[in-house]
């Protein structure tokens, strides 16, 4: 296990994404640095760090030595996530890959107020202006009391003063025209979000147009 001796940063090192591949090399999911350095210290997995196009392969040991090194000569980035711990300094590994067969999971997407925010780049489907999370609210583009329900195809991102304005009426009613018509993405929203992140650009050599990640 790993004793770090940091503060914020530490919590903020451990809670950064890793992608977690099955022995085959394809994505089965995203989860927490945290529990990576857990599959790692047990022997379950290993780190696939992607170096000038090649895939190198690290077990825990060597991927301390590693980080140690470069750590010594200073061979860091911005865009890593590093923990201190009481003995090493160890690099955040971005991919790692299970040494145990698990399948790839079922295509099941979350639906959920922060998977529909990002499917709609937080964008009110309105007024197309963009807002925070705090600032926009989920609306049925048919009211519950028209008998729409709740699901990708009928909930859209709105902000508060559009959902106040169209009310308890279709859009057409309201006289209001969606951005876009709903529907359910066909890969995580959250997945599609890291990737656009420099630091996880290296998920792009392991996720294909076809994959599905589920976000633990």
């Amino acid at each position: 296990m790993i004793s770090a001796t940091s503060g914020k940063a530490l919590s903020s090192a451990m809670q950064a994404s890793v992608l977690a591949l099955n022995k085959t090399y394809s994505p089965v999911h995203v989860i927490s640095a945290k529990r990576a350095f857990c599959l790692l210290s047990k022997d379950i997995a290993e780190v696939i760090s992607v170096e000038d196009g090649t895939f190198m392969n690290y077990d825990f040991s060597s991927w301390i030595e590693i980080s140690e090194l470069r750590s010594e000569f200073n061979e860091r980035s911005e865009l890593e996530d590093w923990i201190l711990t009481v003995n090493y300094e160890i690099q955040v590994p971005r991919v790692v890959r299970l040494l145990r067969y698990d399948r790839i999971p079922n295509n099941t997407i979350k639906f959920n107020r922060r998977n529909i925010f990002i499917r709609d780049s937080y964008r009110c489907q309105y007024c197309q202006k963009k807002f925070n999370v705090k600032q926009l609210s989920l609306d049925h583009v048919v009211p519950r009391s028209h008998g729409g329900g709740m699901s990708w195809e009928n909930i859209v991102s709105a902000c508060r003063r559009c959902n106040t304005k169209k009310g308890g009426r279709t859009p057409t009613q309201a006289g209001m025209k969606l951005l876009q018509k709903p529907a359910k993405p066909s890969r995580n929203p959250v997945l599609l979000q890291q990737v656009k992140q420099a630091k996880y650009e290296c998920w792009k050599n392991f996720v294909g147009t076809k994959e599905l990640i589920n976000c633990d």
